[in-house]
């Protein structure tokens, strides 16, 4: 089942191999609610993430993302609101694996896909379950599935695969 997948984007070049098939054996403790292909299609990142990197996952993931080849557009985010931080903070807080330049979601899209790097599997299902808190926020501020409520948190929640839609 192992194969070697081909990295070739602005931010890296190189390869990593699969050992696992494709949005299965997740970490029991990870629990994504959406997968990439979902994320991309709602609206992440103001469309500019995945740009230059779309012949490393599978081309279906891609039929219906939004994207922004030139910059980011903030109206192409789910609630249309800006949720992220400059790649240079995540750097400068030392967030950001060098196998994964791009952050969490790459990582993300690269665990869904198969990759499995156990030591920084574990780091990142670590920041997956803190930014839950956010859920909690909703929940006790807003009505339920009010979605104009907390745009900004609800959107940092959909950054991070959880379905900030059924709170």
């Amino acid at each position: 089942m192992k194969k070697i997948v081909t990295i070739n984007d602005k931010m890296q070049q190189g390869e990593y191999e699969l050992s696992e098939e494709s949005g299965k054996n997740f970490d029991p403790d990870f629990k994504p609610e959406l997968s990439p292909k979902e994320l991309l299609a709602l609206g992440i990142f103001g469309g500019k993430y995945m740009t230059d990197c779309a012949d490393e996952f599978p081309s279906d993931w891609f039929d219906h993302a939004k994207l922004s080849p030139e910059k980011k557009d903030i109206s192409l985010n789910y609630y249309q609101v800006d949720a992220s931080m400059p790649l240079e903070t995540w750097q400068e807080k030392g967030w950001i694996h060098s196998g994964d330049p791009r952050g969490w979601f790459q990582w993300y899209c690269r665990y869904y896909y198969g990759r499995r790097l156990p030591e920084e599997d574990q780091i990142q299902i670590k920041r997956w379950k803190a930014i839950k808190r956010h859920a909690g926020a909703i929940k006790k501020n807003c009505e339920h599935k009010d979605q104009s409520c907390r745009k900004k948190q609800r959107q940092t929640l959909l950054h991070w695969a959880y379905d900030s839609r059924m709170i």
